[in-house]
């Protein structure tokens, strides 16, 4: 696909998203960045956009309620006309162990990590289908990617993304005929997490092959090549620095 005139949304822009959409930017897409809380970075980043000389919209929504996904994409149609690129990007992630999780943790998990990116998917299909295809790229975990947890204590994140990838390869099967080119990426050490330690950091460093953390243009990049691709679908990839090897 190429991406110059094309419209993309962005869901979950508070750090790599708006970085992404700056990127799609200056590869000729119009770019709608949605949030939840972070209402001032993704308007901080829209008017980077517009300095490009692209246009640029923010719409809060709460992605994991089907009546705000639908309503998301009413309006970016009205007020952009097309929609041609979906990159789900809202996440949280939080550490409990197990015997100090709740119910409410599991229901967060899934709902902002999987349900919405499931109910973004759907909602915005009629307008793919109708334009003759599009590309929607999910966000998994490079631990996901790998096939067996890691770690202890994110019992509920680890499933929601292990969720992700098997949306991504039921959604690509469904929606190939309609040129609808469904992928993932799997990120690993791309920014340091606030309140990381010096020596949380060179730990970090030390298990990933590349020995550093990616950056932000890793994962804008990624993104960049699955939209252009024309031939690869339900396809998970790690940006991870070799870490799943290490």
């Amino acid at each position: 696909m190429d991406i110059q005139g094309k419209v993309a949304v962005i869901t979950g822009t508070k750090r790599i998203g708006s970085v992404v959409g700056f990127r799609l930017a200056e590869k000729g897409a119009d770019v709608v960045l949605t949030y939840n809380r972070s209402k001032k970075e993704a308007e901080a980043a829209a008017e980077l956009i517009r300095n490009k000389g692209r246009r640029a919209m923010t719409l809060q929504a709460n992605l994991s309620l089907s009546q705000d996904t639908q309503s998301m994409v009413k309006e970016i149609l009205l007020q952009m006309g097309r929609i041609d690129i979906l990159v789900n990007m809202a996440s949280v992630y939080l550490s409990k162990p197990f015997l100090e999780t709740s119910e409410a943790d599991w229901d967060e998990n899934i709902s902002v990590n999987l349900k919405s990116a499931y109910l973004c998917a759907k909602a915005v299909l009629p307008a793919m289908r109708a334009q003759g295809g599009g590309r929607i790229i999910n966000f998994a975990d490079w631990i996901a990617a790998s096939g067996r947890p890691r770690y202890k204590g994110f019992v509920e994140y680890y499933v929601s993304k292990v969720g992700v990838i098997g949306l991504t390869e039921s959604l690509a099967l469904e929606l190939a005929p309609y040129h609808i080119l469904v992928n993932a990426i799997a990120p690993g050490p791309i920014l340091a997490p606030p309140g990381l330690t010096p020596e949380e950091d060179a730990e970090v460093k030390r298990a990933t092959p590349l020995g550093r953390w990616g950056g932000e243009d890793e994962i804008a990049k990624a993104v960049i090549s699955l939209v252009e691709t024309d031939f690869i679908t339900g396809e998970c990839i790690r940006v991870d620095g070799g870490r799943h090897v290490s």
